[in-house]
């Protein structure tokens, strides 16, 4: 297909710069670009683009429209920019730019039957809401959990206050256990010495 290319240079580039444009060029690809997306999309009408670079004018356009199993129809439109109203039934074209005689670039496009637009944007709009209610149950799961946490958390600290001399008296029993039971290690490693 058709395209432009920056020929980059990579040393000798003036000052300190490590890359520079040489020159901009036109190049050549496969001639088949495959499927495009129009340029603009509503319920009634479609605007497709064919493959081209400016100027315009310096290529012909030959829009197509195909047909399963049949030749291609040739349409009488010969412009970069084709603008197509939906019918009762999906439509293939095809749109080959070309210069001198040669096809140089092919895309084609395929404009849905209004009534097919209509069960895609439902779908989207289905598979939309059913993502947005998982996620949002994941959210408000989240949100409680950490809700009754921090509440949990919160009642401890206020009962651990309220019952301070309580808590104080514990810790001060097992403190002092603790000072007992070393002193009976002592004493008993002092007499195993002797």
């Amino acid at each position: 297909g058709i395209g432009i290319r920056e020929v980059l240079l990579t040393s000798g580039c003036p000052g300190t710069e490590a890359k520079c444009i040489v020159r901009v060029e036109e190049c050549r690809g496969p001639v088949d670009c495959g499927w495009g997306i129009p340029i603009s999309e509503g319920l009634a009408c479609v605007k497709m683009p064919c493959i081209y670079i400016p100027p315009e004018n310096r290529f012909k356009y030959v829009w197509k429209m195909l047909i399963p199993n049949k030749t291609a129809h040739i349409l009488p439109n010969d412009s970069a920019i084709m603008e197509v109203c939906r019918d009762t039934h999906s439509i293939t074209f095809q749109c080959e730019t070309q210069e001198n005689g040669n096809i140089i670039a092919s895309v084609k496009y395929t404009v849905y039957a209004t009534t097919e637009t209509e069960t895609k944007k439902s779908r989207r709009i289905e598979t939309g809401q059913s993502r947005r209610i998982t996620t949002d149950a994941i959210l408000v799961f989240v949100l409680l959990t950490g809700v009754i946490v921090t509440v949990g958390v919160i009642f401890a600290m206020i009962l651990m206050i309220l019952h301070w001399a309580v808590v104080k008296s514990i810790w001060e029993s097992k403190s002092g256990q603790d000072n007992q039971d070393k002193k009976l290690a002592n004493k008993s490693s002092l007499r195993n010495m002797e």
